[in-house]
């Protein structure tokens, strides 16, 4: 079983997206010192392959010399775990510097684009979209893989078609996040979509996918049609990730995830102390979180879809309390409704082209010689 944490170098970001929840313009930068505690940490913490998401705020705000010294520290004193490496950027800060050393490790970037300039800047800023795309084309002169995450807000949800047609255009494969309400906003709701125009959208996606089977991937239907199909969630928001996921923040506490970062109620401990898992398992953010996984047991438990989603993730589960201003987990992942109407389109559509007897395609299979089917989908991503 692998584990893995996600390093955040800092909590500030150039950029100043309109729907943003998790940026801290006042956060230090993560200091050198803190990757060798975290090395000194996870030497005996586990036997388990990991992987080392850098994330933020904006990570490349740490710099060349932080990621020269960094990515050999953890690849060389951690060797015995085989770790493997990714980052989430909008690289603005992008240099040939850069993204060689990231060629060099092999490490995959993940940015966020909304779809063309007019739709992304509105949401994200002027300028975004030519900073990124500048940087995106540095990274890719050096053969580094990027993907792109585009964010629905109730703005954006009304021009899929064009968003679509834009990824599809500029061949960019597509990971999409829905606007979910700003905790730490003074109008939560502007930019969140509802679970209905989540799930139309999904669904939306999945008739856009089928039709141009082999020309874009759309990561979000890869992985729910692959947890349908082995009957468990893939990716984290569909799968039980307390005690397998954490997050370093700057100044090396650790969380259950990025999201968590900087909330003192889900601190769980520090890499200056080098905890064992018994340790961290007895702080209250642990237990909380173990609250709320026995919440989905019983909340979910008549509900068919509950092995492929495992009541979604904690942190979209979080309501502020108007009363005492604290955000509380007070259910399932707000986003339920969604998650219920797309695994009920895929599983519907599974059993017709089981009972219908076609013949899948397999992995390698020229798409354009026979309509695509969910078990295409299913079988290409094994």
């Amino acid at each position: 079983m692998a584990f893995h944490v996600m390093i955040i170098p800092s909590m500030d970001c150039p950029s100043n997206c309109s729907y943003c929840w998790g940026v801290d313009k006042k956060s230090d930068l993560m200091k050198l010192e803190i990757i060798e505690e975290m090395v000194q940490w996870l030497k005996d913490f586990r036997d388990e392959p990991v992987t080392f998401t850098f994330h933020g705020g904006e990570p490349l705000l740490a710099g060349y010399e932080y990621y020269q010294k960094t990515l050999p520290l953890l690849a060389q004193e951690l060797s015995h775990l085989n770790p493997a490496f990714a980052i989430q950027t909008n690289l603005w800060l992008m240099n040939s510097d850069l993204a060689q050393l990231f060629a060099d490790y092999d490490i995959p970037i993940g940015s966020s684009l909304d779809g063309p300039p007019s739709i992304n800047d509105h949401q994200r800023g002027d300028g975004y979209f030519e900073k990124t795309m500048q940087g995106y084309e540095i990274a890719r002169e050096k053969g580094v893989q990027v993907s792109f995450i585009s964010t629905f807000t109730s703005y954006s949800i009304k021009l899929k078609e064009e968003i679509f047609q834009f990824f599809l255009d500029n061949n960019l494969n597509l990971k999409l996040h829905p606007a979910l309400p700003s905790l730490r906003s003074e109008d939560p709701d502007k930019w969140s979509i509802s679970p209905e125009e989540y799930g139309d959208l999904l669904v939306y996606l999945l008739d856009q996918y089928l039709a141009h089977m082999g020309e874009i991937e759309i990561k979000n239907i890869d992985h729910l049609c692959k947890g349908v199909f082995v009957r468990r969630g893939v990716v984290c928001t569909y799968a039980d990730c307390v005690g397998d996921t954490f997050a370093v923040g700057p100044d090396g506490g650790i969380y259950p995830c990025y999201r968590f970062v900087g909330m003192e109620e889900y601190l769980m401990g520090n890499v200056k102390d080098h905890p064992s898992m018994e340790e961290l398992s007895r702080s209250p953010a642990w237990k909380k979180l173990h609250k709320w996984m026995e919440l989905v047991d019983k909340e979910c438990a008549d509900c068919k879809y509950i092995k492929f989603c495992r009541g979604g993730c904690p942190y979209n589960a979080l309501t502020i309390d108007k009363k005492t201003s604290k955000m509380e987990i007070d259910g399932v992942d707000h986003q339920c409704a969604a998650y219920k109407m797309i695994f009920k389109e895929i599983t519907d559509r599974a059993n017709k082209d089981f009972l219908s007897s076609s013949i899948p395609l397999m992995g390698g299979s020229k798409y354009k010689s026979k309509k695509a089917s969910i078990m295409d989908i299913m079988l290409k991503s094994l």
